[in-house]
């Protein structure tokens, strides 16, 4: 078996090899790259982390996305760090002088960032001067406009975030809701699953699935006296009414993000 730093300088050896390809890749391509990023903080290590992803249709009219930067940002996270970040991993790669437009979150900190980097880069290179360089998105602005909305009903929504947890936080809770499916004759085809808190369609999609099995909650609210947390007839009324109106939102969520692409490698 090989050790731990034989692996290592071998996966690195890879990136660099890889790298290599990409630059040269994106130096002889002829059209343009989207370019979209993200900047979030690590909750634990309280450290920046910033992914730049590169998006383009070949000459086979196949839709190529590659992460081409995933790196620690210095803090203070300021406007001129941020900017300076983009425009380096940019220049590195050499796709700067095809940009199309840069997707970013709709923050003041971004829109700043994007007037510098503006100056930074030959507008003569970019559409129309660069007039539509910065594009907000759209994923994110209706995310926010679904927590707001969902903010409404947090309480009933905790309730049967903690019903969803009772039952799968261990197997034999999730083996009991089972059977009770199989006792009352109801199909359990969707296996129950907790949201992430800042996602709203993940809400949705635990509220959606829990809402198929009320009355699987509501027996069991009887039999086990541990399960104190289940979800009030109103909860269940107001968590309907709910999904109802997000379903559309969620249907442009996923039309935004789930663009069916062709990831695989140009490169053997």
């Amino acid at each position: 078996m090989v050790s731990r730093n034989t692996i290592r300088n071998d996966i690195v050896a890879m990136h660099s090899t890889q790298k290599e390809k990409m630059v040269n890749f994106f130096a002889s391509f002829r059209h343009r790259v989207a370019v979209t990023t993200d900047l979030w903080t690590s909750c634990y290590q309280k450290r920046g982390y910033m992914a730049v992803t590169t998006h383009c249709i070949d000459d086979s009219w196949n839709l190529k996305s590659f992460l081409i930067r995933f790196a620690y940002v210095t803090c203070p996270h300021t406007v001129e760090v941020i900017c300076e970040a983009l425009y380096e991993c940019l220049v590195e790669w050499h796709p700067d002088r095809k940009i199309s437009t840069i997707t970013l979150d709709n923050c003041t900190s971004n829109e700043k960032a994007m007037t510098i980097l503006l100056d930074k880069l030959d507008t003569s290179s970019l559409m129309l001067d660069g007039q539509f360089l910065h594009m907000r998105c759209a994923a994110r602005i209706l995310n926010l406009i679904g927590k707001d909305g969902m903010s409404v009903l947090e309480e009933g929504v905790e309730r049967v975030r903690d019903s969803v947890a009772f039952w799968s936080a261990m197997p034999k809770r999730h083996e009991k809701f089972e059977n009770m499916a199989k006792t009352l004759n109801m199909e359990h085809n969707r296996r129950l699953n907790l949201d992430c808190k800042t996602r709203w369609n993940s809400t949705y999609l635990m509220i959606s699935i829990a809402l198929q099995y009320i009355e699987i909650f509501e027996k069991l609210k009887a039999r086990e006296k541990k399960f104190d947390c289940c979800s009030t007839k109103d909860d269940w009324k107001f968590a309907k009414e709910m999904c109802d109106r997000l379903k559309l939102f969620f249907d442009i969520t996923e039309s935004f993000s789930g663009t069916i692409c062709n990831n695989k490698s140009l490169f053997p």
